[in-house]
């Protein structure tokens, strides 16, 4: 692994431990009351670029376009899966950003900033499905050290419980009233904790020399 491909490893790693920072105090109740609605909806506003920041870097390091016909199988499904996974944090930025609009402004809501949640955690289902299988040959990687195991199961079992948040997010429209107020804060503040440990350990992935090279550089 040269210097530059760690130090942007990193970054991606880093992005996605903010953004689930963001995502995890966001979702807790009384932070929520303490704040107000339209501090929270900034939380998770701000959280949803570092995603997107984070899923760019990963989707650069895997190569930016499919490899190519004939290439190695994991890393076509590493690079589905940045790529997948790069279109549902666009799919968060848009939920989060209507989500602000309404709270600043209820008048002035734009849309129904439901739908964008869930097609961006479908997204995260299918990229961190595709990152597992990716793993399964993890040492014909286009660099082993990118992916680990308990990194993208982390990574898959925190996308299924930001489904179990969409789900329980739903506004049932006989009532006005979510599917599960429990589930949309727990899903999220869970899920965003195991992507939070999943980004740490990933960042702890990098050898110690390539630390020390990392720090050079800058």
């Amino acid at each position: 692994m040269s210097a530059e491909r760690a130090i942007r490893l990193r970054r991606e790693a880093w992005g996605f431990a903010i953004g689930s920072l963001f995502f995890l105090v966001g979702a807790v109740p009384y932070y929520q009351e303490a704040v107000g609605p339209v501090t929270a909806a900034v939380t998770f506003f701000v959280g949803a670029l570092f995603f997107t920041a984070a899923a760019f870097i990963q989707l650069a390091l895997s190569g930016r376009k499919p490899p190519r016909s004939g290439g190695e199988r994991p890393d076509l499904f590493d690079w589905w899966a940045a790529a997948i996974q790069f279109a549902g944090t666009l799919f968060f930025n848009v939920s989060t950003t209507e989500a602000l609009i309404t709270a600043v402004n209820d008048a002035a809501r734009v849309g129904d900033g439901w739908r964008p949640d869930a097609f961006g955690s479908i997204c995260f289902l299918v990229a961190s499905a595709l990152a597992v299988v990716a793993t399964v040959d993890r040492d014909r990687l286009w660099d082993p050290r990118a992916r680990t195991w308990h990194g993208t199961w982390l990574n898959l079992i925190g996308s299924v419980l930001f489904a179990f948040s969409a789900v329980g997010a739903y506004v049932l429209p006989s009532t006005g009233t979510l599917v599960s107020l429990f589930w949309a804060n727990a899903g999220t503040f869970l899920g965003a904790a195991c992507f939070l440990v999943a980004a740490v350990l990933s960042r702890r992935s990098i050898p110690v020399r390539q630390r020390r090279h990392t720090v050079a550089a800058r």
